[in-house]
C-alpha cells in the first residue's frame, strides 16, 4: 500500500466511518457533507464537460467530451457512467475525479449521469433512469457495441441490474461493463459484511442493511433489479469488477462474479490489497488508484475494438 493510499485510508476511518456507526441515516447530513468535500478537478486539456441540469434534459448529467470532434468516431468508445453515494447521495460532480480520470484514459466521451435520488424517488427510480438513458443514447444513433456501462458502489450494483433489465428486454446490449466496489446485494447477508467490519476504513457492516432501506422502501431486498446478485446473469457482456480486500463489500463483487462465471459470462475479477472502497475516486493522488483506471480503460478499448470489429449480424441481442 502506498503512503497516499495509507493517508486516505486514515481520513476515511476518522472522518466518514463514525457516521456509519449511527443508529439512523441521516440523508441530508449526507448530502451536505458530500457537498462540501467535493473536490472539483480541472476539465483535462483536450476535452469540454458539457452540464446538463435544464428541467427538460432528456439526459441529465454531464458529459465529458473529446475537442477533436472532427477526428472518426466510428470506433470511439461511450461510457455510460452511474455514480455511487447509496442511492441518497453525490451526484455527477461529486464523481469528477474518476469520470475524468477513466474517460480521458479510454478516450471515451462519458455520460455521467444524474439519477433520481432516494428516499424522494425510491426503487426502482434510478434503474428507470439509467434505462432511459441507454436507450437515449442508442436512439440517437449511438452503436450499442461503442457504449459500455460503469458504475461505483450503489452505481456499480445498478449498472449492473440495468444490464440484466436491458437484457430482461430484449435491448441490444452494450459491449461491457465496468463495476467498481459494486454494491450488489441490498440484503447484506455477504460473509465480509461480517469478516471485514473493523478492517474496512469507510464503513460498517451494519449500516449496509440500514442504508439499504432508504432506497428499497418496501420492496424486498431480494429482488434482482435491486440486489442484481439474486438475479440471473447468463446472457450478459464482458464485466470488469475490482473492489479492496477489506471491504466490507467484498462478497458482493466475489459472488457475482462466481454467479456471472457459471452462467458463461466473462468476467475479470481484481481484488486490490487494502484497498479502501472506491479507491479510484482518489486519482490522481493515489498511484493505485490511476493503475486501477489504467487496467478500467483498457478493458473499456479491448471489448469495444472486438465488439465493433464484428459485423452487425454476428452482434445479437440475448434473451
Amino acid at each position: 500500500m502506498s503512503w497516499q493510499c495509507a493517508l486516505a485510508c486514515w481520513y476515511l476511518r476518522r472522518q466518514f466511518r463514525p457516521a456509519t456507526l449511527a443508529t439512523t441515516i441521516d440523508v441530508e447530513r449526507a448530502r451536505a457533507l458530500t457537498s462540501k468535500r467535493v473536490w472539483s478537478p480541472k476539465v483535462p486539456a483536450g476535452w469540454r464537460l458539457v452540464e446538463l441540469y435544464g428541467a427538460n434534459e432528456p439526459l441529465r448529467g454531464e458529459w465529458l467530451e473529446p475537442l477533436d470532434t472532427h477526428a472518426t468516431t466510428e470506433h470511439r468508445p461511450v461510457i455510460l457512467y452511474l455514480h455511487g453515494g447509496g442511492y441518497y447521495f453525490c451526484s455527477p460532480r461529486s464523481h469528477r475525479s474518476l469520470v475524468f480520470g477513466l474517460g480521458t484514459r479510454a478516450r471515451a466521451a462519458t455520460l455521467s449521469l444524474d439519477y433520481r435520488l432516494a428516499p424522494e424517488h425510491r426503487f426502482p427510480a434510478a434503474l428507470e433512469d439509467a434505462l432511459a438513458a441507454y436507450r437515449q443514447l442508442v436512439a440517437s444513433g449511438t452503436p450499442p457495441q461503442s457504449i459500455v456501462m460503469a458504475g461505483d458502489s450503489a452505481g456499480g450494483g445498478l449498472a449492473l441490474a440495468t444490464l440484466v433489465a436491458l437484457r430482461d428486454a430484449g435491448d441490444p446490449l452494450p459491449a461491457g461493463g465496468v463495476l467498481f466496489s459494486p454494491w450488489t446485494d441490498l440484503a447484506a447477508s455477504g460473509a465480509t459484511i461480517r469478516s471485514n467490519d473493523g478492517a474496512d476504513p469507510m464503513f460498517s457492516g451494519q449500516a449496509i442493511g440500514r442504508a439499504a432501506q432508504v432506497y428499497l422502501g418496501d420492496t424486498p431486498a431480494t429482488h434482482p433489479y435491486a440486489s442484481p446478485v439474486y438475479a440471473d446473469l447468463h446472457g450478459l457482456p464482458p464485466l470488469l469488477i475490482q473492489a479492496g480486500s477489506t471491504e466490507v463489500l467484498l462478497d458482493d463483487a466475489r459472488r457475482v462474479a462466481d454467479h456471472a462465471r457459471a452462467a458463461g459470462v466473462t468476467v475479470d475479477l481484481q481484488v486490490w490489497p487494502k484497498m479502501p472502497h472506491v479507491w479510484q475516486i482518489f486519482a490522481p493522488f493515489i498511484p493505485e488508484a490511476r493503475r486501477a483506471l489504467d487496467s478500467a480503460a483498457g478493458f473499456i478499448r479491448q471489448v469495444t475494438s472486438e465488439r465493433s470489429a464484428q459485423p452487425s449480424s454476428a452482434i445479437s441481442i440475448a434473451s
